[in-house]
Formats: C-alpha cells, sequence, structure tokens
C-alpha cells in the first residue's frame, strides 16, 4: 500500500438484524467508509486491511483507534465468558486466517496467534468525543434482535452532545430517539428534516412579526426539535457530510436574530407594553453577535469551546443566552400575555451573558500564563 493509498476496510460475515434502518454489515461499512478507509469486498493480496465483523456493533472510534495501530492488531471482547475477534487489522498475509475467524460463529474460531490483542473492557475509561464535547464508553455489543433496543439508545446516547442547552439535553432526546427510528425506517434523510425545519423558522419568524405569538412559538418549538433529530439521524444512520452539517448549522446561525426582530415587530403591532422596547431590541441582537464572537475567540485562542473548560462553565451552557432559552423567556412570557416583557427579559439576560463570557475568557488568560487551559472533560 502506497503512503497516499486508503487503507481497505472488509467486512465480514452478514446479519440481517437492523439497527436505525440498516443492517448490520451495512452499518459496518458505513463505519469503515466515513472512518477513511476504501470499503472492499475482500482485502488485497498485496496491502493490509481492517476487517470487521457484521454482526456486532462495534464503536466507531474503536475502528479509528484500530486503524491508527501498525498492521498485527485485534480488537477482542469478552462475551458470556467466551473470547470474541471483533476487528483486526492486519497484513496481506494474515488475512485469510483473520478473515475465517471473524466468519465463524463467536468465539468459533481465533484470529493468528500472533496478533497483539487489544482487549475492550466495558468498565474501562470513557473516550473524549471533542466533536460531541462528551466523555463516552464506546459501544460494543452483539447485534441480535434481543439487543436492538439497548444497542438503539446507546447509539443515539453516543451520537447527542453532552454539552448544550437545558431543553436539548433534558426535554428532547425521548422524543428524539423515537422520531429518529421513526425516519431511519423510512428512509428519510437529515436534509430532508432540515429542510422542513428550515421552512419552518420562516414560518415562526411570520407568526411574530403578525402578533400571532402562539402559532410562532409553536413553529419555534418544532423547529428546535427537528433541528436535534436531524443531527441525531445524520451520525445514528453515518449519513452525515459536510454539506448537511453546513446546512443545519448555517440555520441555527443565522435564524434567531431574525425571530427575534420579528418578536419585537409583533409587540409592537399588538401594542405589547414594556420598558424600553428599541434598546432592548438592539441589546438582544448586538449580544447574540457579541457572545457568538466571544465563544469563536475563545475556540481560537485556547482550541475549545468555551462551555466545556470547566465544569461550572457547562453547566452555564445549559442556560446561556443562545436559541433555546430564549424561547423559554419568551414562551412564558407569552403564556402570562407579556410578550413585550419577554423580550426585555431576554435583553437582560443577553448582557448577563455576555458579561459572563468576557469573565470566562479573562479567566482562561489569566491561567494560561501558568498552566495549560485544559477541556475538564478530558481530564
Amino acid at each position: 500500500m502506497t503512503k497516499t493509498a486508503k487503507l481497505a476496510g472488509v467486512v465480514v460475515g452478514t446479519c440481517s438484524t437492523r439497527l436505525w434502518g440498516l443492517d448490520g454489515a451495512e452499518r459496518a461499512r458505513r463505519i469503515l467508509a466515513k472512518a477513511g478507509l476504501a470499503v472492499v469486498g475482500a482485502p488485497p493480496a498485496d496491502a493490509p486491511a481492517l476487517l470487521v465483523r457484521a454482526d456486532w456493533v462495534v464503536d466507531g472510534a474503536l475502528l479509528g483507534l484500530l486503524k491508527a495501530e501498525e498492521p498485527g492488531v485485534a480488537l477482542v471482547a469478552t462475551h458470556k465468558g467466551t473470547k470474541v475477534l471483533l476487528a483486526a487489522h492486519v497484513s496481506a498475509a494474515d488475512a485469510p486466517a483473520t478473515m475465517a475467524a471473524l466468519a465463524a460463529p463467536a468465539g468459533g474460531a481465533a484470529a493468528p496467534a500472533h496478533l497483539r490483542e487489544i482487549v475492550h473492557d466495558p468498565d474501562g475509561p470513557p473516550i473524549y468525543l471533542h466533536r460531541l464535547r462528551k466523555r463516552l464508553k464506546p459501544v460494543v455489543m452483539p447485534l441480535e434482535p434481543t439487543t436492538v433496543r439497548a444497542a438503539e439508545k446507546a447509539t443515539f446516547k453516543g451520537s447527542y452532545k453532552d454539552v448544550t442547552d437545558g431543553v436539548t439535553k433534558y426535554l428532547w432526546p425521548l422524543p428524539a430517539r423515537h422520531a429518529t427510528r421513526w425516519c431511519a425506517e423510512r428512509g428519510i434523510t437529515p436534509n430532508m428534516v432540515t429542510l422542513v425545519g428550515f421552512a419552518l423558522v420562516f414560518a415562526a419568524m411570520w407568526g411574530f412579526w403578525e402578533g400571532l405569538f402562539a402559532l410562532g412559538l409553536a413553529a419555534a418549538w418544532v423547529m428546535t426539535f427537528l433541528d436535534t433529530v436531524d443531527g441525531k439521524l445524520a451520525r445514528c444512520t453515518l449519513t452525515f457530510t459536510r454539506f448537511g452539517d453546513v446546512f443545519d448549522h448555517g440555520i441555527d446561525l443565522i435564524s434567531p436574530p431574525f425571530w427575534w426582530w420579528a418578536w419585537h415587530v409583533g409587540c409592537l403591532k399588538v401594542g405589547a407594553d414594556y420598558p424600553l422596547p428599541e434598546l432592548s431590541l438592539w441589546v438582544v441582537l448586538g449580544g447574540y453577535v457579541i457572545l457568538r464572537l466571544q465563544e469563536g475567540l475563545f475556540k481560537a485562542l485556547f482550541g475549545m469551546h468555551v462551555h466545556v473548560w470547566r465544569r461550572g462553565d457547562s453547566l452555564f451552557r445549559l442556560i446561556v443566552a443562545r436559541r433555546n432559552p430564549l424561547l423559554v423567556i419568551l414562551t412564558v412570557a407569552a403564556i402570562l400575555g407579556q410578550p413585550g416583557w419577554g423580550m426585555a427579559i431576554s435583553a437582560a439576560w443577553t448582557a448577563v451573558s455576555v458579561l459572563v463570557h468576557t469573565v470566562q475568557i479573562a479567566q482562561a488568560l489569566a491561567v494560561r500564563r501558568i498552566q495549560p487551559v485544559v477541556s475538564w472533560l478530558n481530564r
């Protein structure tokens, strides 16, 4: 294999049990492809390959670690007292025997004895996933009809960000898991879900603009729910793409200021009385931009999101003046018949959030003079 050639990835065996709409072999193929391997039907005769069995759920993070090893290493687990070969990164010479071992029933055959074994420890330390801002134990389990729901829960949990707002973290996970399964089983793609959410952005804005706050909030909350579903659907079905990521995050980034502007206009239309309406609008809009710039500055300076530095920073992420926390404020205000006061309180909370971020940046700069700034999730 040349330095520029991709490592070959081979899925061994079949598995008719489906997880997130994918049978075991197709799921394994997608994991290998997302890990940057060239998925082929058989190992090359003159180059190493990464082989993985189809009838187990093996976390992509583990396969990524296996890929980084030199050929001659096997990933194994113990199941019901029996050692099971899950995957291996092997030379061309070891591929036939390893293929045979992976194709045999779990525990029915052993890989070449000279392979170095990495034994998966279910009680071992979690892996820090920078992209999802979380620590997580890799998912490793047999894929059988009796384990599908457990595998679904585990892989869905693995797709979910730990450091996020309170609504996304505590309210959406259960319904989002069911919605993700429903979409996956019907072949609905993440971008289709994102497109519906995009349409709801305009529906919410129209409702706010016209002073129809209940209608606008209904559309807004459904949009935020779908914003959770599309990302989880992409990760669970291994269909995430650069375009989808930009499309989804672009909507998230651009839409909130337009909602707050429309809410302000709606308040004026219905004659909502509250102090300093124009100032409230500009504080919310300007504060939103400043908060985003502060987050970008922190990441540029310290190589991480501001919300994953310390545990307290992660807790503050639950309520910082982002889209969902401000929607909670506006929803409560609308229910109480005071939509204008919802805007005023949102402005005050935005100002507080900007102040907190300013303090966080100053503290991190001070700490860096003494020691490296490291995320508490990676310690």
